[in-house]
């Protein structure tokens, strides 16, 4: 099931990439950011109460620790966004992306120091050939 969902999001963040493009033509980067993360959050309160999450649901059941983490994971997120739409704004997106698509490299790395996930040969070769197709790309 995870590895649909994950095939569903590469796809996804495909439109982003090409919808954000064509939309940035006159348009300020962090202002397009800002319309779609509102646009974003908008559609996902929806699903949410579609999908009747909110059902029984306390924010106060969060622990502290839950609210830290999914706070910096959403002003990392906003960041991600924003230098994502400055530079394809700017850049060609083919070469953006591939440079975007690096935070693999860095989920490998974060994920081994602060997760404990395994750095095995497997995952350190995809690791290089995803570096190399990047650059390949890129340059």
């Amino acid at each position: 099931m995870w590895l649909g969902y994950a095939f569903l999001s590469a796809l996804s963040a495909a439109a982003v990439a090409i919808f954000g493009k064509l939309g940035l033509k006159s348009v300020d980067a962090t202002l397009a950011t800002t319309i779609r993360s509102v646009i974003m959050a908008g559609f996902l309160v929806l699903t949410s109460l579609a999908l009747k999450k909110f059902n029984g649901f306390s924010f106060g059941a969060l622990t502290s620790r839950e609210w830290i983490f999914i706070v910096f994971s959403g002003v990392a997120g906003a960041l991600s966004w924003l230098f994502y739409f400055l530079a394809i704004q700017k850049g060609v997106t083919t070469q953006v992306v591939a440079i975007d698509r690096l935070s693999v490299i860095f989920v490998i790395i974060l994920a081994a120091l602060f997760l404990g996930e395994a750095l095995s040969l497997k995952v350190m070769l995809g690791g290089l050939l995803l570096v190399a197709g990047a650059l390949l790309i890129a340059l």
